[in-house]
């Protein structure tokens, strides 16, 4: 797809995925280089059900399809959608009357279908990945109905997409083996035989996309009691990913819907995709598996952007956008950044950096709640983002940083389930950039302008606040009392000190 302009790129982009078992239908709204779900709705078809022994869509799913269908692309437009596309993969271009179903969709929905190859539907879905995790590394593996696309991602660099392929694997064309496990093990080795890419995920990552594959995450969440149910970015070693998933591959769907939440109709799908899982794990011998909940759809809508701001951080587009809509005087957070980091006499690595520029954006988000539960909304809100660019430590972070800024309480049982998520010393520096927030908020009232008549010092045994003023806005028992909040946080004596006076006075 050729790169637009900024003038020319779609606001609100509607994306219809006519899948082998699923249709979906997501309407993004784009934030600079973010994008986010402004409607995600999804009805099970089954469309390739029965398509490996018949060559034909199934009658059903066809029926079931095609209102449906006409709902979305109707409700697209309901919505102003800049920019509508109906994608169809597997199920339709194998079937001998995928063109057929096809033409029927464009006569009753008055909107083209794209029907893409199996290497589009890899590097779409790759697309994606990358856009939802920006530095990925490995192999994307994308598991629908009928097929598993494979493609390499980032071996040039972030975002470098490779050459995919398309395995004839999926839950629905191998159900149509029955019971018969010696079958199905024996057509998933055959396919991933020649599956040469996967080597390239050797000591990498394998990023997994599909619904299937979400179910399996959401199994594995409930058997580990994992206290943050949010798909995108859980991360499971190898070893720990083999052992559950022989586990599964040997369940039938009644012993699973005891003790999942899963869809029913998924399950019938997770133990063949179980299968599929780890025989590509035993052949790519992947250091991590790591689950996507961007693909297809989000590539597509991705490759909408404008190159040069998708060469932008997502995750900041997003926080700077938020703050924009949501902050009482249009915050600025790169100049909150830079008043805190002293703070941080440690150069902090380039990733902790940008956690900390997301933070001073989002630093006034929590303003119109109820003072009395600012710290454990925001928190709650700030965890279960539907951002892009964030693993789940990097939620905790965020969201424990802010928690901070709202005087939330360092034992406030909201951070307790999720607090091992964090690296070590990662909780003290997410207080630490907390407190100096809220310090700085007292010093600027929201008018981060007025930082500038101020520098916040870190000295070998203590905290210096100095202004070029005494008294004013800089004066008064709140900016001593969060100063002195501070200096707790650091274990360090504060002062506060006008620049024109050598004495400092201690708080």
């Amino acid at each position: 797809m050729p790169d637009l302009s900024a003038a020319e790129a779609p606001r609100r982009i509607a994306v219809v995925d006519v899948g082998s078992n699923s249709l979906r239908l997501v309407v993004f709204e784009r934030f600079g280089a973010t994008l986010l779900p402004h409607l995600n709705e999804k009805v099970m078809c089954g469309l390739g059900r029965g398509i490996a022994a018949t060559g034909r869509l199934n009658r059903d799913g066809v029926a079931l399809a095609l209102p449906n269908l006409e709902r979305f692309v109707a409700m697209a437009r309901a919505l102003e959608a800049d920019h509508l596309a109906i994608i169809a993969t597997a199920a339709i271009r194998e079937a001998s009357d995928g063109p057929g179903f096809a033409a029927e969709i464009e006569r009753r929905c008055g909107a083209p279908v794209r029907v893409i190859d199996g290497a589009e539907e890899a590097r779409l879905s790759a697309a994606g990945v990358a856009a939802g995790i920006p530095m990925a590394d490995g192999v994307v593996a994308d598991l629908g109905g009928g097929s598993v696309e494979l493609v390499r991602l980032g071996a040039a660099g972030p975002g470098t997409i490779g050459t995919g392929i398309s395995l004839p694997l999926g839950p629905l064309r191998l159900a149509e083996l029955g019971s018969n496990t010696k079958a199905v093990t024996e057509a998933i080795e055959r396919s991933v035989a020649g599956a040469t890419v996967l080597r390239a995920a050797n000591g990498r990552t394998l990023y997994l996309v599909g619904g299937a594959w979400r179910a399996l995450a959401r199994l594995h969440m409930d058997s580990a009691r994992y206290p943050l149910h949010i798909i995108h970015g859980y991360t499971i070693a190898r070893r720990q990913a083999e052992a559950f998933l022989d586990l599964i591959g040997g369940q039938s769907r009644r012993s699973l819907e005891r003790v999942t939440s899963v869809a029913r109709r998924r399950l019938e799908a997770v133990p063949f995709a179980a299968l599929i899982l780890r025989r590509l794990i035993s052949t790519g011998r992947p250091e991590r598996i790591t689950f996507s909940a961007f693909g297809l759809r989000e590539g597509y809508a991705n490759g909408l952007i404008p190159a040069e701001q998708r060469e932008g951080d997502p995750l900041l587009s997003a926080c700077i956008a938020l703050a924009t809509g949501e902050g009482r005087f249009g915050p600025d957070g790169e100049a909150l950044q830079r008043w805190s980091a002293p703070l941080f006499s440690d150069r902090l690595p380039a990733g902790r950096q940008r956690l900390h520029r997301a933070v001073c954006w989002l630093s006034d988000i929590g303003w119109s709640e109820h003072p009395d539960y600012r710290a454990e909304q925001v928190f709650t809100r700030t965890l279960r983002m539907p951002f892009a660019g964030l693993s789940h430590p990097d939620r905790v972070f965020v969201a424990s940083a802010l928690h901070a800024r709202y005087a939330g309480a360092v034992d406030d049982p909201v951070l307790r389930p999720v607090r091992p998520l964090l690296e070590s010393g990662a909780a003290e520096q997410a207080r630490i950039l907390g407190s100096a927030l809220r310090l700085a908020y007292a010093v600027c009232g929201g008018r981060t302008e007025l930082l500038s008549q101020t520098e916040l010092r870190r000295d070998p045994d203590r905290i210096v606040l100095e202004t070029r003023s005494a008294g004013g806005v800089f004066g008064g028992e709140a900016v001593q009392r969060r100063l002195e909040s501070l200096g707790r946080a650091l274990g360090l004596n504060a002062s506060l000190r006008t620049a024109r006076r050598e004495a400092a006075q201690p708080v």
